[in-house]
């Protein structure tokens, strides 16, 4: 597991951590079942408070993504990929969204965003 903590971005470090967690256990990079490095471990590890770590798997629990067992530490949960692809949906049309607003507020046409779009498309599937 391996989680980059960058100073440079305007994101809070929380944030950073959920992000890169839940990208990689929806990637299959963590199994369902496997634990995870201990709140105060990886705070250490990443040379960050404890609470900031805390809070980082609290929203991970909280979106069903890890689960706590008492004395024994955070486990990956379970996967529901229906639920996962549904909410990575989502985000994909807000993203989308803001760029259709973005494209108007340039007067680009449907043709030009589509145009913009399908570069972008051929570059990261090539």
């Amino acid at each position: 597991m391996e989680i980059i903590i960058r100073n440079t971005v305007n994101q809070p470090i929380y944030e950073q951590i959920y992000t890169q967690l839940k990208n990689q256990i929806i990637a299959g990079e963590l199994q369902p079942g496997e634990a995870l490095p201990s709140i105060r471990a990886l705070a250490k590890d990443l040379k960050i408070s404890v609470i900031t770590t805390k809070r980082a798997y609290d929203e991970l629990e909280a979106q069903g993504f890890l689960y706590t067992v008492a004395g024994k530490g955070c486990f990956v949960a379970e996967k529901n990929m229906d639920l996962i692809r549904e909410q990575r949906l989502r985000e994909l049309e807000e993203h989308l969204t803001r760029a259709a607003e973005l494209a108007k507020s340039c007067n680009l046409s449907r043709r030009e965003l589509e145009e913009i779009l399908r570069s972008l498309l051929e570059e990261e599937f090539a």
